[in-house]
């Protein structure tokens, strides 16, 4: 599961510096600057919602358990 996890970050940090790149790239057509920025976002919020739900689903089944910070009282 931390596997699919680092990949998944590793994927939105991808998806982010394509639309970087796309937004500081110099060109003439503004309609295909915009698009492609605009698609790297909408890879990187799919990533992420997916990510979100699938931690979500894997804390309900059990195949991961939150730690937190013990508590000395």
């Amino acid at each position: 599961m931390a596997i699919l996890i680092g990949i998944a970050f590793a994927v939105i940090l991808a998806a982010l510096a394509w639309a970087g790149v796309a937004m500081l790239r110099g060109g003439r057509e503004e309609g295909s600057k915009s698009g492609d920025m605009m698609r790297a976002l909408a890879v990187r919020i799919a990533v992420s919602v997916l990510l979100f739900a699938c931690i979500l689903i894997a804390w309900s089944l059990g195949w991961i358990h939150p730690t937190g910070l013990p508590l000395r009282g």
